[in-house]
């Protein structure tokens, strides 16, 4: 598990739902089988409640997947939880499009909605 903590500061409109979109296209982890370098985007999209997400520290978060062996599925599911502890928003949506490999293209889509 990464240990970059994940910084945040206050929502400047709390009051207000609006859409804040994170766009990651230089992802990188190994695959967990082969030991070979995995590429993909992480698209992040979310609604805050009290806290956003600073980008500085999701960068350095994101790069300590680089040189972990990582399911594509696994990566995309922490990242989401990951995030979602750190800021509790309203709703988050974390998509990993991985580039093809062996001819296989994979999309691995993770969602939360506050309950």
């Amino acid at each position: 598990m990464p240990s970059s903590t994940i910084e945040t500061f206050p929502n400047p409109r709390p009051e207000r739902d609006y859409r804040i979109a994170i766009n990651c296209p230089e992802f990188t982890s190994v695959c967990p089988k082969t030991g070979l370098p995995d590429f993909g985007e992480i698209r992040i999209t979310y609604v805050p409640d009290a806290q956003c997400i600073e980008l500085k520290s999701l960068k350095y978060y994101l790069i300590e997947f680089r040189n972990r062996g990582i399911f594509y599925e696994h990566a995309t599911n922490q990242i989401l939880d990951d995030l979602v502890q750190a800021i509790h928003p309203r709703r988050m949506t974390v998509v990993g499009d991985f580039s093809v490999r062996g001819g296989i293209k994979t999309t691995v889509t993770a969602e939360y909605q506050e309950t």
